[in-house]
């Protein structure tokens, strides 16, 4: 019976793996912006196109259905082409396993970075998911795999707490609870329920750690505690460098560095101030029989006119 379970528990594992056909992420990585970027103790989350990657954003309402932690190169892993294995991560039917960077170099990632993490607490945290690797998932767990054939509506409330529906090991490896755990390891928070203790004076935070279970990729996007780290602001953005398929590149003439049109040549030129201070200064200053005689000018020059 138990092989059975096992056999039966293999296949709908593989189905669930399975990729969807016609995906292709709106936004995919930069491969070398990335590669750069990345550092240990990272959280990378992606954007998945298997059949139960659909059903884990559908669950959790988030574009995130995967995450990875990034360690040091994992000694004695590594592709045929020498690419070493960065990423620890736990799938459905595989269990804990290495992987390199490049795995995900076609979908759409984002980088969380714990802020302030120690290079001890750092060292810990790589090295409790390194010591991980191998551990089995538990395909007899039917009742696990099962549920993600079946994806009926779902009360938001309840989400989360069907993701962790089943027994033990099977379903903390789906929903990144190897991560957590990790980071668990020295206490460091993702997204703990806090409660207030204290007088109203001096209150004070007390924070619980959740139920390693009951956390999911976008966990680690929201969480207070991570910074999101762009590749492309990060390793220089300039928008004047880019080139729009429905617009032409500039002229030559505009896009060059010296401005063909020097300052000032479609301004007025303004009117010299000097001589009109001096007829107004003239005007304040006259004599009322200087002012008469003008007023008796100008009315002989009307009527001749």
């Amino acid at each position: 019976m138990g092989l059975v379970l096992d056999r039966i528990g293999k296949l709908i594992a593989g189905y669930l793996q399975k990729e969807i056909p016609g995906y292709e992420p709106f936004t995919p990585s930069d491969p070398h912006r990335l590669r750069a970027m990345l550092q240990p103790g990272d959280v990378l989350l992606i954007e998945g196109n298997s059949q139960i990657a659909s059903i884990i954003k559908y669950l959790t309402q988030s574009t995130w259905s995967h995450a990875a932690l990034c360690v040091e190169p994992v000694g004695g892993a590594a592709e045929p082409d020498g690419e070493p294995h960065v990423l620890i991560e736990a799938n459905v039917g595989e269990g804990v396993t290495s992987a390199p960077l490049s795995k995900y170099f076609t979908h759409h990632t984002r980088i969380c970075r714990p802020i302030g993490l120690s290079f001890e607490d750092r060292v810990t945290v790589c090295r409790y998911a390194i010591n991980r690797i191998g551990f089995g998932y538990d395909t007899k767990n039917i009742l696990d795999l099962m549920r993600y054939l079946i994806p009926l509506p779902v009360p938001q409330r309840f989400r989360r707490r069907m993701i962790a529906l089943g027994s033990g090991d099977p379903t903390k490896i789906i929903c990144s609870a190897l991560i957590a755990q990790a980071f668990g390891a020295v206490r460091y928070p993702i997204l703990p329920k806090i409660t207030e203790a204290g007088s109203r004076q001096a209150r004070r935070e007390i924070l619980h750690i959740r139920d390693s279970s009951l956390y999911m990729p976008r966990d680690f996007d929201i969480s207070p505690y991570f910074q999101i780290v762009k590749p492309t602001i990060e390793g220089g953005f300039d928008y004047t460098a880019l080139h729009w398929a429905d617009r032409p590149k500039p002229l030559a003439e505009v896009a060059a560095e010296e401005d063909p049109f020097p300052a000032g040549i479609f301004e007025r030129p303004e009117a010299p101030l000097a001589p009109v201070l001096e007829s107004l200064n003239a005007l304040l200053h006259r004599s009322p029989d200087e002012a008469e005689e003008t007023g008796r000018s100008r009315d002989a020059a009307d009527l001749d006119a």
